[in-house]
Order: structure tokens, then C-alpha cells, then sequence
């Protein structure tokens, strides 16, 4: 059953795949901003996804976060997030997203989630082929 305070949590190692210059969002050589929104993405998912009904998950929906510090190849990045709210339809979940690496915060926010029918979804998402 899905209520608030329902936490996940993630570390990775910053690796050339996750820098800037690599995904095409900047030149430089650090985590890139991106990569840190996907891991946010991924954290809040996980966090909830053995609680959902069968053949449910969820789909991001909204992203509102900081990126407010640089982090290097090679350094360790931790994501945090915490369910804050569930809307009255139980459809839109509300989290508050973290991330740190070994010098403090690296960014904060919040991150929306969709709860879907994975059948429906996909079915849905795949007419749009049909009907271009």
C-alpha cells in the first residue's frame, strides 16, 4: 500500500557515460545534469514499484529540481528520494528528490509520478504510430 514517507534510495560512481560532454548537454567533464534527473527518475520509481497493483507502474511526469553543484568522474553520487503526497485519485505521486556526492548536496527538488496500467499505456502510446 502506497503512503507517504516511503523512501528509496541509490549510489552510483560517476562514469564517462553519465558526463556532460558525453550525453551532449554541456562541454565539460561532470555529471551531467541529465543523468542526475534520471537517477532521481529512478530512485522515486524503484521506491514504490513492488507496492503497486499487478500490471501497474509509474511514468514521470514532472521534474522541478536544482542543479546546484558540479561532481567529477570517478566520484560517488547518492539519490534520495521520499514520498511526500498521493493525490486524492491515488494517480499522481509527489516526491521529493535528493542527490549528494562526497563534498554535500548536489541537487533538490521535487519529481512527479504517473500511476499506469503497463498494458494500457504502452497500447495507447503505440497507436500513436497508427493514427500519425
Amino acid at each position: 500500500m502506497l503512503n507517504p514517507g516511503i523512501k528509496g534510495h541509490q549510489e552510483i560512481t560517476v562514469e564517462e557515460k553519465d558526463l556532460a560532454i558525453h550525453v551532449g548537454s554541456g562541454t565539460v567533464h561532470v555529471l551531467a545534469t541529465p543523468m542526475m534527473i534520471a537517477n532521481m527518475e529512478y530512485t522515486s520509481a524503484a521506491s514504490v514499484e513492488e507496492l503497486l497493483g499487478e500490471g501497474k507502474t509509474t511514468v514521470g511526469v514532472k521534474v522541478d529540481v536544482s542543479h546546484v553543484a558540479a561532481t567529477p568522474k570517478g566520484m560517488k553520487v547518492t539519490f534520495d528520494a521520499e514520498l511526500l503526497e498521493i493525490s486524492a485519485n491515488g494517480k499522481i505521486l509527489t516526491f521529493h528528490v535528493e542527490a549528494h556526492d562526497e563534498c554535500g548536496l548536489i541537487g533538490e527538488g521535487t519529481h512527479q509520478r504517473a500511476v499506469v496500467d503497463r498494458v494500457r499505456f504502452d497500447e495507447k502510446t503505440q497507436a500513436k504510430l497508427e493514427n500519425k
